[in-house]
């Protein structure tokens, strides 16, 4: 009787001890996906003020074509053709980190698989 009183208790002890352990993961990985949406949030922003700026260099283009010459308004074109394109490359970044954070929860996954354990040895 002793025996699966201790044993009982250990299990006991086993289970408090993975339900910590799955806390714990839990916010570790909760940690992680901040971050995550913080840089995405960040690039998000950046790339819509680089699209401002592009808007506001085309419109420039525009308004100096119209009364310069070629080479003026053709440099502001470059100018706002560059900033359009570091405008993609951050808007690329963003959504390479958001697929990152949309990712399926590995705690969840874990827990799962610790339920499925429990229920096939008990």
């Amino acid at each position: 009787m002793l025996g699966i009183v201790s044993q009982a208790k250990r299990v006991r002890a086993r289970m408090k001890a993975l339900a910590q352990l799955n806390l714990e993961l839990a916010k570790v990985e909760g940690k992680q996906r901040a971050t995550a949406l913080g840089i995405v949030v960040a690039l998000a922003v950046l790339a819509a003020v680089f699209v401002l700026y592009a808007v506001g260099f085309l419109f420039a283009a525009a308004a100096v074509v119209l009364d310069e010459q070629l080479a003026l308004w053709l440099s502001l074109l470059v100018v706002a053709v560059a900033i359009l394109l570091l405008a993609a490359v951050a808007g690329f970044v963003a959504v390479r980190y958001a697929k990152k954070v949309s990712g399926p929860s590995e705690t969840i996954e874990e827990t799962e698989r610790t339920i499925e354990t429990v229920r096939t040895h008990a």
